[in-house]
C-alpha cells in the first residue's frame, strides 16, 4: 500500500464521525406495520441545537436565515437542492464561505434524535415546533405507513420512477437508537458502495488520451477497476488519487469483486463517515 494510501484510510479510521442511525440493507423482512419515505441523495445535515455538521462530523459554514428558528434540540436530516445534483447541494453545503447559492438548499429533516418518545411521536415534535416556528427551508420528510409488500414495492418503483434512488423503512414503534440496525433498511433497485482512488489507468481507442479506468480500493482490501458509467467529461477530468468514488454493482463474483460496476458519483471526505 502507498503512503498515500495508507494516509487516508488513516484520516478516515481517526475521523470524528456522528454516531447516528444508520440502515442495514433489505433482504425481504417482515416490515408491516412499519413506514416508508424516499432515501434522500444529498448531504446529511445533523443540527446539534447550535451548528449544523455533516455525518463526519464536519461543521458546515451556512448562512443565518438558514437555519432561523430552528430548535435548541437535536434534529437529522438532508440537504437538498431542488432539481440539483449531488455535486450541486456538495460544492454549496461544503463550501467554507456561503454563498447565495444556498437559497437553493432545503433541509429535509427525518429525525429528532435523543428525543423522547418512539418515531411517531418525534416526527409530530418537529413538525409542532415548525408550525409555530417558521422557516421556508424546512422540509419535514413523509412516512407512509405499509401496509403489505406489494405496498412497499410499489412505492420503490414510484420513487424510482421520478428520479429518487431508493426507500428507507424503519419501526416506527421504536425509541431512537444509535448505530446500524436491522430496524431500519434501506431498499434500492440496485447496491451501491464506495472505494479509494489509487491509479488511473489511461483510455485506449475511442478513449485515447482520455481517463481509460479506475483503480479502486474497497474496505476490505479488495481492489478493482471501474471503467463503466463515465461521461466524456467526467474522462476527460478524471477523479484524482486519493478520491472517494461512489459506484453501483450487482453482486459479487467469486473474487468478492463488485459485478456490473458503474460510476455513480465522487464524494468529498468532508460528508464520508469513518472507514467511509
Amino acid at each position: 500500500m502507498s503512503k498515500l494510501v495508507l494516509f487516508i484510510f488513516l484520516v478516515y479510521a481517526s475521523a470524528a464521525s456522528l454516531e447516528l442511525q444508520k440502515p442495514q440493507i433489505y433482504h425481504d423482512q417482515n416490515v408491516t406495520g412499519w413506514v416508508m419515505s424516499e432515501k434522500l441523495d444529498g448531504i446529511r445535515g445533523y443540527w446539534n441545537g447550535r451548528f449544523l455538521f455533516t455525518k463526519s462530523g464536519y461543521k458546515i459554514s451556512v448562512p443565518k436565515y438558514f437555519i432561523k428558528n430552528f430548535p435548541s434540540f437535536a434534529l437529522d436530516g438532508e440537504l437538498l437542492i431542488t432539481n440539483g445534483s449531488f455535486e450541486d447541494v456538495q460544492s454549496v453545503v461544503l463550501d467554507n464561505i456561503p454563498s447565495k447559492r444556498w437559497r437553493n438548499v432545503t433541509y429535509n429533516i427525518f429525525e429528532a434524535p435523543n428525543t423522547e418518545g418512539n418515531f411517531t411521536k418525534r416526527i409530530e415534535k418537529i413538525k409542532e415546533w415548525f408550525k409555530k416556528n417558521k422557516n421556508e427551508y424546512v422540509r419535514i420528510v413523509k412516512q407512509f405507513k405499509i401496509n403489505s409488500k406489494y405496498d412497499l414495492y410499489r412505492y420503490l418503483d414510484e420513487v424510482c420512477s421520478q428520479g429518487g434512488e431508493g426507500v428507507i423503512v424503519k419501526d416506527a414503534s421504536l425509541e431512537y437508537f444509535t448505530g446500524r440496525s436491522s430496524k431500519i433498511l434501506k431498499l434500492k433497485k440496485f447496491q451501491d458502495m464506495e472505494g479509494v482512488v489509487i491509479s488511473i489507468n489511461p483510455g485506449k481507442g475511442k478513449y485515447k488520451g482520455m481517463m481509460g479506468s479506475l483503480r479502486l480500493k474497497l474496505k476490505n482490501g479488495v481492489i478493482f477497476n471501474l471503467g463503466n458509467g463515465f461521461s466524456y467529461k467526467e474522462r476527460k477530468k478524471a477523479p484524482k488519487i486519493g478520491d472517494i468514488v461512489t459506484f453501483k454493482y450487482f453482486g459479487f463474483t467469486k473474487n468478492g469483486k463488485p459485478k456490473f460496476a458503474s460510476f455513480i458519483k465522487v464524494r468529498d471526505k468532508r460528508d464520508m463517515g469513518s472507514g467511509f
